[in-house]
């Protein structure tokens, strides 16, 4: 438990997507409410897929796949607050035939300054839940883009 994620400790692009903290986003002590991150990283891993794999989930999902979070992480470093400019940072951390893995940064824009970093995975499932291998078209971008199982 408790260690940073590396982001860039492994293979594979880097996506960078930027995002600005809404009021709506924060608690009543002016923070960024903690489960928000994990929006953030659906963020960042949504548009990972669709610039760097060339893939969007509504392609999955026209192939009968959907990919659920089974388990994810995130460890808070520095909070981020209304009007706050963040980079959302993502690349795979992992995959196999049947699961993927992303890890993420989220980083204040103005200073660089790390706020949290974390990873979900997922698995891939078909329309009544059981689990299915990763569709051809996902496993073969996650391959050419220098990832290896």
């Amino acid at each position: 438990m408790g260690r940073d994620i590396g982001l860039y400790d492994g293979g594979g692009p880097v996506h960078t997507v930027r995002y600005r903290v809404i009021y709506g986003d924060t608690d009543t002590g002016g923070v960024m409410y903690y489960g928000h991150y994990f929006r953030l990283f659906e963020i960042g891993r949504t548009e990972f897929m669709r610039t760097i794999l060339s893939l969007s989930y509504k392609a999955l999902e026209d192939q009968g796949v959907v990919l659920p979070v089974t388990e994810s992480y995130c460890r808070y470093k520095s909070p981020a607050r209304y009007d706050d400019l963040l980079d959302i940072m993502t690349r795979i951390k992992s995959f196999s035939r049947v699961t993927i893995s992303f890890c993420h940064e989220i980083r204040l824009v103005s200073s660089n300054r790390m706020l949290a970093t974390g990873y979900t995975k997922h698995a891939a499932i078909d329309g009544t839940g059981k689990l299915v291998r990763l569709p051809a078209i996902l496993y073969d971008a996650i391959s050419c883009h220098g990832n290896t199982p």
